[in-house]
Parts: C-alpha cells; structure tokens; sequence
C-alpha cells in the first residue's frame, strides 16, 4: 500500500507508497507489530468517572472530555455508520469475491473489528465534522487491519498507512520520541484531509480511494492516457496494479457486510456511540510503564491509544497529549497525586560521544545491547547512532523491560538476513519458539518486535 488496537486492549510518494493492505485470510495485512486483541466482548460503558481539578503543573483534560450517557441512551455506533453510506455502490465479480473472504473469516474479521473500537468512535466523530462518507471510518481496516502499529516495507506507518514523506506533507511530525503517522488523533485529521483533498481533485470518490492507495500522480495519468484514447475514465477503466484494483473491492465488501451482517452470517457486536477515549494535555515526564500503571491498565493496552510514542520515556517536550480510556482518568489523577515528580521517570536522556560503541554505553548502564537498541528503536543491522539515547536511570528501567511491548521500531522487513522463518501455530509461546532454534527469547523480541502476544500465522524470523 502507499501511506497513509474490543474494549481496553494493539498514519503515502507524492500519494502513498505501494504495500500490502490488510485483508482476510487469502491476503493477510501488511506484517504489523502485534497488538494484542482486545477481548470480544460487548462494551458496556460506564458512566465517565469526572477527573478532579488538578494542581498546579499537573495534567489536565482538555479536551475530547465524554459526557457520560445512561445506558438505555447509548446508540449503537454501527448503525450511525449505516445511516451515513454515500458512496456509490461498486458491483462486479472482484466485490462478491471479496466480501465472500471476509465472511469466510470470521476470526480474522472479528480482529480487526475488535481493534477498532478503541479508535471508531473519534474517527466517525472527525468525518462527520467534514460532512465525508462514513464508508472511510472502514478504510483502516483495509489498510492496517486497525493495528496503528503496522509497518509496511514501503515505511508506511500506523492505522491509515502514511509513508514518511506524504506524513510531512500533511503536518505529522516524526522524530525519535513521536511519530504523527501512529498517533491517532493526528493521523486520523491527516488521512481525512489528505482524501478530502483527492476527492475535491477528482469529484469521485472511487478516483480520489485509487489515489490514496496508488498515488495521486499515477491516478491522474492513467486519467490522461483514457481521455486520449477516448476511452472512459471512470475506476472501473482505468488500468492499474492489482493492488489498486483490488482496494476498493475490499473497502465495499466490508461496506456490504457492516450494511447487513446478518446476511452473510457475521455476529456484529455492537459500539456504544459515545467517546471511547479522553485526550489528557500537558502531562509531565512519565515513564510509559507507569502511566499504564497511574490508570490502571495493561502497558499494551495504554500503548494501544498512545502508539505514537516511540521510546519507554514520554517527555512532556515532544509529546502533546496522553489518550485514557474515559473511564481511567480519575484513577490516572488519584494516582498520580501520590507520586513526587523526580518518581515518574527511571529513564534518561543520553547522548553518544562521537565515535562511542554502543557495547561500550550498554555495559556502562548494564543493560543489553538488545534491549537497548530495542527501546532506542534501533534495527539489529544499524550501525549508526540517534543522536539521544534512552538509558536505564535506575534498576527500576531495568525491572519494566519485560513489561513493555516491542512496539517502538518497525518491524524487521521480512526480505533477506534470516536463518530461518517460524509460522505461529497454534499452542506456539516465544519460549517454545526460541527453545526449537535454540535463541533466546530477548533476541526473538528484538529481531521480530513483538510482544507478549502471538497470532497464529504470524511470522518469527530467526536471525
């Protein structure tokens, strides 16, 4: 593809680079960083617990603040989807081929859709503000399997795929600390400006969906090449990699079976249609790990809201806001009252000599080399040096290593370097894995970056 994690659980060239888009079991998403699946079941909000007034120089929400609704009161999200289908309908052999793969996955489909629901809310509320078709809330699930963490080969990151220099072009930052491209509040506003863009540019959305995936340039000369052999320029017309011609085939698919799921025989479990999420700003310094701790939550869990951060210390500096589930932002203020600021961290900032090894700045912090280019986002053939590292502070660092999820780098491409490759099968664990090619499980983390969870089919490469 080219660009642009279930309650509680896992952002294109000129247009986006050409990579894998997700799809069910015959065409697997683009091997993303693994996100745990959030449990199947349906959510049952609870009223929001109101986040007390903080003292000076602490957090405060100030914004996507839920208002908490009774539960007879709250709507089901799919059907305010439903009610806000406006793109034409695509027919033909390539959408009925489709839409019987995703049928025939349920599990695959329930997934996906597990994973959305931490993030459906927000993005339905952002494209209805724009007046878009709520068919697009459905194109992260053709292009990253709603895993924001999912990497292509082309650098396409996060839950709308944007490559490097197409997330620049649209205002997301990227740094060693922050990627805009993951964060799903920036990367959402990105993707639907980017398309709002495309379909003002062409006045069809099956046109402006072909440039999103292929290339805005790429779909504006196969326009020309028809308009000069009189031929018609509509999608359907237009030649195009496969990829592209598949694209939006599997956007309509999903389109047909969120329309009318019990047709194809898919369970549907309802979203309640009110804020999953409530954005906190100007937090301080905190470890990632006892943030998560702070509202207690699960690490990837928090990391599910929060994937932008790309390194285990969150520096007020170059982050602008944490994401809560609505109902842990008491908990997260109650909790951090108890703790004096220099206890937030037990990471440190730390910059490399010219010419410093770093064998030579992992044995001075007595850490391994592993993990340290593990949490530094630092790929196992690098060679060269960030200009800042993170380094333990404390035995505290250390002892949390194991709690974090390898979700700060991009996955290891899945090309050349490897010895062997494992297929995850079912009943497989890291440790039988890495028992079987006799590794470690710390090298089998950080030549795959996952985490605590596998999926079945999932590859491991063996270095």
């Amino acid at each position: 593809m080219k660009k642009i994690l279930l309650p509680v659980a896992v952002l294109v060239l000129q247009a986006c680079a050409q990579v894998p888009t997700a799809a069910p079991v015959p065409e697997p998403a683009p091997e993303p960083v693994a996100v745990p699946p959030p449990p199947m079941a349906v959510i049952k909000p609870a009223p929001v617990e109101a986040a007390k007034p903080p003292p000076a120089a602490k957090p405060a929400v100030v914004a996507e603040k839920p208002a908490a609704k009774p539960p007879a009161e709250v709507g089901d999200l799919w059907q305010r989807i439903r009610k806000g289908f406006a793109i034409a309908n695509l027919e033909g052999k390539l959408v009925k081929q489709k839409t019987a793969q995703y049928a025939a996955s349920p599990e695959y489909l329930q997934r996906i859709i597990g994973r959305s629901r931490l993030y459906l809310y927000h993005i339905v509320e952002e494209i209805e503000k724009r007046g878009l078709p709520t068919e697009l809330a459905l194109l992260p699930m053709v292009e990253s399997a709603f895993n924001p963490m999912a990497y292509s080969r082309a650098h396409a990151s996060g839950l709308w795929q944007f490559i490097p220099g197409t997330g620049r072009r649209f205002e997301l930052e990227q740094n060693t600390w922050y990627d805009g491209r993951r964060d799903v509040v920036d990367s959402t506003s990105a993707a639907l400006d980017y398309l709002t863009k495309l379909h003002e540019m062409h006045g069809d959305w099956h046109l402006a969906l072909a440039s999103y995936n292929w290339g805005e340039n790429a779909v504006r000369k196969a326009v020309a090449r028809n308009k000069a052999a009189r031929k018609k320029t509509d999608y359907a017309s237009l030649r195009m990699p496969k990829e592209t011609r598949h694209y939006i085939p599997k956007l309509q698919a999903l389109e047909n079976i969120i329309a009318d799921p019990q047709a194809y025989g898919v369970d549907l479990d309802a979203i309640p249609d009110q804020p999953y999420f409530t954005v906190v700003t100007d937090a301080p310094d905190i470890d990632v790990h006892l943030a998560a701790r702070l509202a207690e939550m699960p690490v990837d869990e928090f990391i599910a809201l929060n994937p932008g951060f790309s390194r285990p210390l969150i520096r007020a500096s170059a982050s602008r806001r944490i994401i809560l589930p609505a109902d842990k932002v008491g908990a997260f203020y109650d909790n951090l009252d108890d703790y004096d600021e220099g206890a937030l961290v037990s990471w440190q900032v730390y910059k490399p000599a010219p010419g410093e090894k770093l064998e030579a700045i992992a044995k001075r912090f007595e850490i391994g080399v592993a993990e340290l280019k593990r949490v530094n986002g630092i790929s196992p053939r690098a060679t060269r040096l960030p200009a800042e590292l993170v380094v333990p502070m404390n035995g505290e660092a250390k002892a949390t290593l194991a709690e974090l999820p390898l979700m700060y780098a991009p996955p290891i491409p899945s090309y050349g370097g490897a010895r062997a490759v494992h297929v995850v099968k079912s009943g497989d664990t890291l440790s039988s894995i890495a028992a079987r090619y006799r590794v470690s499980v710390s090298s089998l983390k950080a030549w795959n970056q996952v985490g605590r969870f596998l999926q079945i089919g999932q590859k491991i490469y063996i270095r």
